[in-house]
């Protein structure tokens, strides 16, 4: 459960539109906090809070935000990234209320080992993250799915697998897949050259045996022209 306290401190900010570009050579990131409805509160942080922050809160964590002299209760709803230098240009924070339930995506981590990828088949991982609901308390950092069931192919593991405590209902779709066995495409293709050549032999049998019957057939009918 997500009982740790995160928090952190941001300062007003007053730039916006193309004085961003300053900010963030300054070391800063532009922040905003979704307010319940009311005027959302422009903000920027240091890049480097920012970073740990979300490392630490990810999209499941309640996070204490300061701006100035208020406080709000939030998660981070958004994090946008450079999709070249992957460093985070802008988040986005929404407040939220202890006793009112929140929607969010929770990370799936992966126990154990599959005695499919022993056997040399290939385990597709498929979901990183569902999508919850609860109340903030009962936030949690990571849903656990261990993979030691998954052996042959066609074994699989879906959303509905899942096991949550109380006060977490998940919100992704019951029959999303998580996990599935299937074979490596190296398989696939051994599979087919195989079947192609049994196709193979089996034509030229065919053929064959064609070839018999007709030599047959000649020599019946030259013994009795005879």
């Amino acid at each position: 459960m997500s009982n740790d306290s995160i928090a952190v401190t941001l300062e007003k900010r007053q730039t916006v539109g193309k004085g961003l570009g300053q900010l963030k050579r300054d070391g800063k990131i532009p922040a905003v906090i979704h307010n319940h409805g009311q005027d959302s509160v422009i903000a920027q942080g240091e890049y480097q809070a920012l970073v740990k922050l979300y490392q630490q809160a990810g999209k499941h964590h309640a996070v204490d935000v300061t701006v100035g002299d208020k406080k709000f209760l939030t998660i981070i709803k958004d994090v946008d990234f450079d999709p070249k230098k992957h460093v985070i240009r802008h988040v986005v924070f929404g407040a939220i209320r202890q006793n009112e339930e929140v929607e969010t995506e929770v990370p799936i981590v992966f126990e154990g080992d599959a005695p499919a990828e022993r056997a040399s088949l290939l385990v597709i991982r498929q979901l990183e993250n569902v999508q919850v609901k609860a109340l903030p308390r009962d936030l949690i950092d990571e849903i656990k799915v261990n993979i030691e069931g998954l052996a042959e192919i066609g074994d699989k593991i879906s959303v509905a697998d899942l096991q949550v405590p109380n006060g977490i209902t998940v919100l992704t779709e019951p029959e999303h897949g998580i996990a599935v066995v299937e074979e490596t495409k190296a398989q696939i293709s051994e599979e087919s050259e195989e079947e192609a050549a049994e196709g193979e032999e089996g034509g030229a049998d065919g053929e064959a045996g064609e070839g018999e019957s007709e030599s047959k057939g000649d020599k019946k009918e030259a013994n009795e022209e005879e």
